[in-house]
Formats: C-alpha cells, sequence, structure tokens
C-alpha cells in the first residue's frame, strides 16, 4: 500500500478483512470506511467502523479498544458491526496498509485490502501504481 500514489479524494471507501486461521472456520473482523457514512437505521454515521464473525463475545472489547486509541469515536454496536462515531477518518495508502499490518499482528490474522474509487481513469489507477489485474470496473 506504501507504493501506491492514487487521489485520496476519489478513495469512497475502504475494507480490510482480517482472517484467522483456518480459514474454513470463517473468523473474521473486517475495519471498514465508508466517506460518506455507514447506513445505522436511517442514518449515517460518520467514522471507522468493524463487522465480526466467529469472533467470541469477550474479545470484542480488545478489538474495540484498539480501534478506539487509534482513532477516537463513541462506539455504537448494531447486530454484528460496530460503529466508531466520530472518529477519526484515514485515505491514505500509508495509514491504511499500516492499520492493516498492526491488525495482522494484535489479532493474529492475515489482511486483504480492498479500495473502491469513484471517477479516476484507467490511466490515473495505472499512473497511482494500483495492480492492473485487480481492477475491477463498476458498470454504470
Amino acid at each position: 500500500m506504501s507504493e501506491f500514489k492514487y487521489d485520496e479524494s476519489k478513495l469512497l471507501s475502504w475494507e480490510i478483512k482480517c482472517v484467522r486461521q483456518p480459514e474454513d472456520e470463517a473468523r473474521f473482523i473486517g475495519v471498514f470506511l465508508y466517506r460518506n457514512g455507514t447506513p445505522y437505521d436511517y442514518e449515517s454515521i460518520k467514522g471507522v467502523c468493524y463487522y465480526h464473525n466467529n469472533i467470541g463475545r469477550d474479545e470484542l472489547q480488545s478489538i474495540t479498544s484498539f480501534l478506539q486509541k487509534r482513532f477516537g469515536g463513541k462506539p455504537m454496536e448494531k447486530s454484528e458491526r460496530i460503529f466508531l462515531s466520530g472518529s477519526d477518518v484515514i485515505y491514505a495508502p500509508s495509514e491504511i496498509g499500516r492499520l492493516a499490518s498492526d491488525m495482522e499482528s494484535e489479532f493474529g490474522t492475515k489482511a486483504v485490502i480492498s479500495l473502491e474509487f469513484e471517477g479516476p481513469s484507467p490511466e490515473e489507477l495505472k499512473d497511482a501504481g494500483l495492480p492492473e489485474a485487480k481492477l475491477l470496473p463498476i458498470p454504470t
């Protein structure tokens, strides 16, 4: 991620899916951010969020604390999602990459990062250093 040089204003959302081994147990934590807010009932919450699957309730507080120390915000829970309402946000590739690496170390996972952009041309994406084989256009 630190090698990418994309226009941060065009990044709509990012997600870091942190999977624990063995993968067939489907134990994972997904940290994400939607630039325009994440739906929470009938309103949008601005800030970093995470979801979890097959993670024990006793571990959720440590995940929330880890993210809250880094970004601040007020924790709000809805089903398998925890929102840090009003938290700091990040869009820089180096910051997202560092968070993924720290999540791997802290929680014993393997991270996969997804980015969604609005409006960049194929040339801009290539110039940003993003791997062409992984770029998927969204039909309009």
